[in-house]
């Protein structure tokens, strides 16, 4: 389209939850942009559009697309910093001032990368118990860097007054609730045995498997073996 002596003619505001307005010219077909966008380009009906300003309502208008559509994802669930940008960038909207976008919700505080840190290691002790190392691999597959993910465990385990001891012993009590009686009385047998040996390699794995390792593992382990004894002690 050929800008010369093209104006402004009409500003229609566009139905639905798209919060947009439909921008009619003079010539060429209409030109569609998000409500800030087109109040933050200082056009109006009746102003010309030439190069320059046609470059920077488009400019502003991928601004507050991927403004808005952040905005949208993040109020379905939290969100560190490169999953909003991987989601984003699915979504379309991948150009260079893409990071300017999140720079902003970051400084007006709607993108904390050690925020949503915390409140997962948080979810995770309240609903799926883990072990530090899983919680720390969870983290940095979601984006989050090395330090900012051992602060959160740290915080989130201080602030649930819990630690990896106290959780491992928390799956640990679990598997043993889950267990069958012939599957504790074996675990609960003195001396080894081939059969005691596999009941305690599953429980081994099923606290491996959840991150713990070290003392927690054998905190977990002993916990299951105390439960499996008082479940056996309480069995008619």
């Amino acid at each position: 389209m050929s800008l010369s002596g093209v104006r402004v003619v009409r500003v229609e505001p566009m139905g639905g939850s798209g919060q947009g307005v439909r921008v009619h010219l003079s010539d060429g077909d209409p030109i569609e942009a998000p409500i800030q966008a087109w109040l933050e380009s200082g056009l109006h009906a009746g102003a010309d559009l030439d190069a320059k300003a046609l470059g920077d309502l488009q400019h502003r208008t991928r601004y507050w697309q991927a403004r808005n559509a952040a905005l949208s994802l993040l109020s379905y669930r939290a969100r560190s910093r490169r999953e909003l940008v991987t989601a984003l960038r699915k979504k379309g909207h991948a150009f260079p001032d893409l990071e300017s976008v999140l720079d902003e919700l970051e400084a007006r505080g709607l993108l904390d990368d050690a925020g949503f840190a915390e409140a997962l290691v948080r979810d995770r002790i309240r609903h799926r118990p883990r072990g530090n190392r899983r919680l720390l691999s969870e983290l940095r597959e979601k984006g989050v860097d090395g330090a900012t993910a051992e602060r959160a465990v740290e915080r989130a385990m201080a602030q649930m007054e819990t630690d990896e001891d106290r959780l491992a012993e928390e799956v640990g009590r679990h598997w043993a609730r889950t267990q069958s009686i012939g599957t504790l009385e074996t675990l609960t047998q003195t001396g080894f045995s081939p059969e005691r040996q596999k009941v305690s390699r599953r429980l081994y794995g099923h606290l491996a498997r959840r991150g713990f390792g070290g003392q927690a593992l054998r905190s977990g382990m002993e916990a299951a073996t105390r439960e499996a004894a008082e479940r056996l002690a309480a069995t008619p």
